[in-house]
């Protein structure tokens, strides 16, 4: 009997949301991603505390402490990763260097050196970077020298458009945190999904792109329901977290594509953004300004609390 996730197969690549490795061996997605969030839980997890454990005990040796411990322990368990999954795994740069596109081309690069050395390519390899202005650029630049990064934070359609006409390989718009600001902004407990606002940015993006022809590939991420996930079923890709993954395998039955390379007539027209430009438009929208402020915010706190934690593990 086929369930709801089978059938979301036939139309998108799905991504375990997720550091835990028995949840992805027991998944088997196509993809994974991580975020400092992700990676404190795995280093709190008493199944993979052994692997931090000797991740730290190499970057001691090295001399590597710090932030430079924390990139090191990111590639071992992207490469743990990378033994359950065919495709990629998304390592993210320290969100302390979001605006700051030099530092984020240094740190993604030593990202990526750190994977050759352990014998991953780069095609299997997306550096996370968040939609900033400096990210955007940063990516852009990367992308030239072959180093394939995955726009994160994504809340506007103005960070949509600079991160299509910057090459970036891949973009994640944030569906769930856009649907928690309109819950809050609205004082409601909830959307219904056909007209939930995160579910409606990503379609408005993947629209935009299929019309005009963009290689950038459009990742769903951050769901807080099935409903939406559904609602999005033929996105390029959807990460999924493990308790979502579950409930789609439990529902009996066929979901119908809701989105379509074929269904693009309705589409902005094509808008390619200055640094003014984008900055206007992008400020303009207050859910956008917010939630990227936050999401950066958040992810450096779970970054520090990393470090204090794998210090912890050295005392």
């Amino acid at each position: 009997m086929s369930n709801h996730l089978a059938s979301l197969k036939n139309f998108s690549t799905i991504v375990a949301d997720t550091g835990d490795l028995a949840s992805i061996a027991r998944l088997r997605p196509q993809d994974a991603t991580t975020n400092p969030s992700l990676l404190l839980k795995a280093a709190r997890d008493a199944q993979t505390r052994e692997l931090v454990r000797a991740s730290l005990a190499r970057s001691a040796a090295r001399g590597e402490a710090g932030a430079l411990a924390i990139e090191q322990l990111a590639v071992d368990i992207g490469c743990e990763i990378l033994k359950l999954v065919p495709g990629r795994v998304s390592t993210e740069v320290d969100p302390r260097a979001s605006f700051d596109t030099e530092e984020t081309v240094r740190r993604a690069l030593r990202l990526s050196e750190r994977y050759a050395a352990a014998g991953i390519g780069r095609e299997r390899v997306l550096i996370k970077i968040a939609s900033t202005w400096e990210g955007i650029r940063a990516a852009e630049r990367l992308e030239r020298e072959g180093v394939h990064c995955n726009l994160t934070l994504l809340f506007s359609f103005a960070q949509a458009v600079a991160c299509a006409d910057a090459g970036v390989t891949l973009i994640s718009p944030f569906v769930g945190r856009i649907y928690d600001w309109y819950c809050k902004d609205r004082g409601v407990a909830d959307i219904a999904a056909d007209e939930d606002p995160g579910v409606a940015s990503v379609t408005r993006i993947y629209r935009y792109y299929k019309r005009h022809g963009y290689a950038t590939e459009i990742m769903g991420a951050s769901f807080r329901k099935v409903e939406q996930i559904e609602r999005l079923a033929g996105c390029d890709l959807l990460t999924i977290s493990p308790e979502l993954l579950d409930q789609l395998a439990a529902a009996p039955g066929e979901i119908a594509r809701c989105l379509s390379p074929d269904d693009v007539a309705a589409a902005d027209p094509r808008q390619p953004l200055s640094q003014p430009d984008f900055l206007w438009q992008h400020n303009g929208d207050a859910m956008a300004v917010e939630k990227l402020a936050e999401g950066i915010r958040k992810f450096d706190v779970d970054a520090r609390a990393l470090e204090r934690e794998v210090a912890g593990m050295h005392s």
